[in-house]
This record gives C-alpha cells, sequence and structure tokens, in this order.
C-alpha cells in the first residue's frame, strides 16, 4: 500500500476522534508484485517470532492514521512494514495514533518504479515530521543496490552509513538488515532480511521446520547409537558370564 488512497469517507456522523473500527483500514488495492508481498512477509514473521515474548507491535500493508486532517483530505497512508515498540500485542484494524499514544518507531517501505519518488521525498518528510519516525529505511526488491537507512536526529532525518560488512544497523531494534542471497518460495534473488548484531540472520518459518527437522535427525541418530553401544555392552556381559560359567564359577558367585 506505498500509495496515497483516495475513499469516499463520509465524516459528518462520525465523532471525532474516529477509532479504529470507525475508519477505513483496507483499499482494495493489492501490493504490486509478488515479491513485494513476499519481501514484506520475510521481514515480518521472522522479526515476529523472534520478538514474540517483547511488548511489540509489527504490522504491514495496513493504515497509519496521523492526524484529523489526514482523515478530511481522505488520504490514507499505509507503511509497508512498521515497528511499534513498548504497545500490547494485539490485532489492530489500523494503526491510530490518537488511539495508541505512539506512532511506528521504524519504517521499512518497498520501493517500485511508480512510488520511489514518493517514498523517497514526500513520505519520507511525513514519516520525519508528521508521524516522526526514528528509523526509516527504502529497499527496492528489484534493484537491491537502491536501499537507504535514516535515523531521525535533532528533528530531520540524517543518512545512515553502511558498515564494514554492507549493511545497516537499527538502534531501536539492536538488529541489522542485511542483503542476503537465497531463495524464498522458489524465488532466488537477493532479499532484505534480520540479523542480529553478530551477523545471525532471524529464520524464517522455513528455516525453523528445516531446522527443527535437522535436530529431530541429530537426537534419533544419537539414540541409536546409544542403543547400539547399550547392546554392545551387554552382549559383553553375556559373553562374560558364559566364561565365567565355563570356568566353573556358580551364578551367584557371578552375582
Amino acid at each position: 500500500m506505498s500509495n496515497p488512497t483516495q475513499i469516499l469517507l463520509d465524516i459528518s456522523d462520525i465523532e471525532l476522534p474516529p477509532t479504529q473500527d470507525q475508519l477505513p483500514c483496507d483499499d482494495g488495492i493489492p501490493m504490486e508484485t509478488a515479491r513485494h508481498k513476499l519481501q514484506m512477509d520475510l521481514l515480518i514473521e521472522p522479526l515476529s517470532h523472534a520478538l514474540q515474548d517483547q511488548d511489540i507491535y509489527i504490522g504491514g500493508n495496513m493504515f497509519v492514521y496521523y492526524s484529523l486532517a489526514q482523515v478530511r483530505n481522505q488520504d490514507f497512508r499505509g507503511p509497508d512494514v512498521f515497528i511499534v515498540l513498548d504497545v500490547p500485542r494485539k490485532e489492530r484494524k489500523s494503526w491510530v495514533i490518537w488511539e495508541e499514544g505512539k506512532g511506528p518507531d521504524i519504517v521499512i517501505e518497498l520501493l517500485s518504479e511508480s512510488t520511489a519518488q514518493r517514498d523517497k521525498n514526500e513520505k519520507k518528510l511525513i514519516y520525519q515530521n508528521q508521524m516522526r519516525v526514528t528509523e526509516y529505511f527504502l529497499y527496492d526488491p528489484f534493484n537491491p543496490e537502491d536501499w537507504q537507512g535514516f535515523r531521525l536526529d535533532g528533528g530531520d532525518y540524517q543518512p545512515l552509513e553502511l558498515d564494514t560488512k554492507g549493511q545497516l544497523e537499527s538502534q531501536k531494534l539492536g538488529l541489522k538488515l542485511v542483503r542476503w542471497s537465497g531463495i524464498f518460495y522458489n524465488i532466488n534473488t537477493v532479499w532484505l532480511r534480520w540479523a542480529t548484531l553478530e551477523g545471525e540472520l532471524l529464520p524464517n518459518g522455513q528455516e525453523r521446520e528445516k531446522t527443527a527437522q535437522e535436530n529431530a535427525e541429530t537426537e534419533r541418530q544419537r539414540a541409536e547409537i546409544e542403543r547400539q553401544r547399550a547392546d554392545k555392552a551387554e552382549q559383553k556381559a553375556n559373553r562374560l558370564v558364559e566364561l565365567l560359567r565355563a570356568a566353573g564359577i556358580d551364578s551367584d558367585q557371578i552375582e
């Protein structure tokens, strides 16, 4: 939902300020491409799983309301990915800042030919001046070299520099955004992913399932080795008993 969307909304009978139940939460317009949707999922799901015990909301492709003027102008904006810290984990239809008491701490916009200039200019100013989003990242799923990060400093966005590994750090999360070459849902390309400060990727659902299967197989092999070791020990003990009996030692003495 990268484009501002015009939706017919009659606010004459709505008590102000409106709640998320009174405001539009869907414009019926899909993401630009399947890759954009997968990229969004690859940013949201692993982070949600990794931070499942924290008070945090991680959303994507849903409206964020920041002012009544925005509602009156019917200018509805939906960041591709946004993260809000220190809030209850619960379902929302939209993110309404005056209801929640705060706006997003981090926003990630996925660029396309039709939205890149708006994301880099108009929306960047809205996130800086109206929503006061602390960290703002941009990434083009079809052009991995086109990515940027900004951090709010003194009221203005200051560009982030890539570290020595070509990664961008999110101070708010204590994580990094990295470009990863690999296959996700049969698409082999360069994906934007979260990683720890040490460089370990936050695994997605497929990777966690694969790791669980590998761990289960490792445990099965370990159990089989232990069983074989126990069988050999029992066979050795039985042979010893037979040798002792052959030497004339009775069963009581063997015990």
